[in-house]
This record gives C-alpha cells, sequence and structure tokens, in this order.
C-alpha cells in the first residue's frame, strides 16, 4: 500500500519570531525516516504552493477495524503509527537543522476508509502545514487537522 500525503497553506521559507518560537529562515520540511531521526525523505521548501510525499508501507487492519501499517518513515508501535513531517532551517552548504515536527497520527483513520484504502491500494492525507500563529504545523495532528481517503 502506499500512503500520499499533500500539503498546502504552507508558512513560508521565513518566519519571524514570537513567544515560544524563535525566528527561523529557509524553511523545509520533509518526512523523517524511523529510527533514522537525521534522515528526512523529500524535503520541500516551507514557500511551496503544496507539498507531497509518497510512501510505501505494508498495511493490514487489526480486530477493531482500526489501520495498521509498518514501512522505513511510518513510527510508533500497533495501534500508535504515526508520520513526523520534520520542519527545518536549510543553510547555505544544504544541511537540514530540524527545529519542530508534526505528529500526523494514523489512529484517526476511521475503519471504513482504513478498508478501502486497502483494497484501492493508497491512503490520501490533505492538511494545511501551517499552525493558528503562522507558524509551521506541529504536535499531534488528528482529525479535523487532516483529511484521509482511500484513493
Amino acid at each position: 500500500m502506499r500512503i500520499r500525503i499533500k500539503g498546502h497553506d504552507l508558512p513560508g521559507r521565513d518566519c519571524g519570531g514570537s513567544g515560544d518560537f524563535p525566528a527561523t529562515a529557509n524553511i523545509h520540511v520533509g518526512v523523517q525516516g524511523r529510527n533514522r531521526p537525521n534522515q528526512w525523505l523529500d524535503l520541500q521548501p516551507g514557500d511551496a504552493l503544496a507539498v507531497m510525499w509518497n510512501l510505501d508501507c505494508d498495511a493490514a487492519t487489526v480486530a477493531d477495524g482500526m489501520l495498521d501499517v509498518r514501512g522505513s518513515h511510518i513510527q510508533g508501535g500497533p495501534g500508535r503509527r504515526f508520520i513526523y513531517l520534520a520542519w527545518g532551517e536549510m543553510d547555505g552548504s544544504g544541511t537540514f537543522r530540524m527545529f519542530r515536527r508534526a505528529k500526523l497520527w494514523l489512529d484517526g483513520v476511521d475503519a471504513a476508509t482504513a478498508e478501502a484504502a486497502i483494497a484501492a491500494g493508497t491512503l490520501t492525507a490533505q492538511l494545511g502545514l501551517t499552525d493558528a500563529k503562522g507558524h509551521p504545523l506541529c504536535a499531534a495532528v488528528r482529525p479535523p487537522k487532516v483529511t484521509w481517503s482511500a484513493t
């Protein structure tokens, strides 16, 4: 199965500091690898109109109808699976320094959508990537912040 993540409404390449958020420049976002905290899939600039990642994974449903997936970018144990979207600054040499993450929880996929996604071969997440303060989205991301569909 494939998990497709479609992000829109990105915060921009630069964000001014406010409260507990420091000023940041040359912001990028990517998917963090499982057990590889310094490896990211397909870093995208924070001022892109939209971003998309495709993650190949093995999928099955468990007895309660909850989706269970495993793959190189899927974090957590059974019943607690999620995907990290990592935000960071890219320096002039191309080094990415992560400063925050969004945890895209898979427990927000309802049973009917999980079954349909397994049958179709693709589960799609659509979400905005800017928080209410205009900063890069972080913390736990579940519906209604993300919409899951089988496509």
